[in-house]
């Protein structure tokens, strides 16, 4: 389903000189698989996952999913191919203010070539406890509510790969292991292949396969070796 391979990317600093964030040489995951990355904070998991996702532009390289290299595509192309295939889900919810529960699901399918569909949105939404809110606006949802409409939206396209960016960075205890069971259930049922990334054991403790980002990017430095 994804296949990295050879991904270089730097960012350009303000004295102009480069700085190397991702050197990955090989990267896989199989069709279904669901899997964790671990790694302290600023070692390049989000920048890896925007990079999967096209988001982000490698500098070389290539980015297969479901056998197309996206590193290929053009920006318009990365944009549709994304809407067509991937779900992402933020660490920072990015819910549209002014848009509805269900409304801000409906948009996970506005950019497909397939058909919204009210009913899946209104399912996904019950599934998630929201039933009740879909009528909400993101500011009166509570932060828990607002990760729960973002999954969601992810799922509303019917992804083949979903990425997911510290789920639970942003939720309160209570409802983190409710976001991690709705995640993985969701992929599960759907044979939605996921990739999330986290630095919390007990998120990365429930997941058979766990990598360590360092044994991924050759520029993520272990924790132990970080002053």
């Amino acid at each position: 389903m994804l296949l990295i391979e050879d991904i270089h990317k730097s960012y350009t600093q303000p004295n102009g000189a480069p700085l190397p964030i991702l050197d990955i040489p090989k990267f896989e995951v199989a069709a279904a698989e669901q899997m964790v990355i671990v790694g302290r904070s600023g070692c390049g998991k989000t920048t890896m996952l925007q990079v999967i996702a096209g988001i982000s532009t490698a500098d070389s390289g290539s980015v297969r999913i479901d056998g197309l290299d996206i590193c290929r595509l053009s920006e318009e192309g990365r944009d549709k191919f994304r809407a067509e295939k991937l779900g992402y889900v933020f660490q920072t919810f990015n819910l549209l203010s002014g848009f509805t529960a269900f409304e801000n699901v409906m948009l996970g399918m506005t950019f497909t070539r397939k058909s919204s569909d009210r009913n899946r949105a209104r399912h996904l939404l019950e599934r998630v406890g929201l039933e009740h809110r879909m009528d909400h606006k993101p500011r009166s949802l509570s932060v828990g509510e607002q990760q729960r409409v973002a999954v969601a939206r992810a799922l509303a396209n019917r992804p083949r790969l979903l990425l997911a960016d510290e789920p639970t960075a942003n939720v309160d205890p209570a409802n983190q292991q409710a976001i991690i069971d709705l995640i993985r259930e969701s992929c599960q049922e759907e044979e939605i292949s996921l990739v999330m990334v986290t630095h919390a054991v007990e998120v990365a403790d429930q997941f058979q396969r766990v990598e360590p980002l360092e044994n991924i990017n050759r520029l993520a430095k272990p924790a132990k070796d970080v002053a």
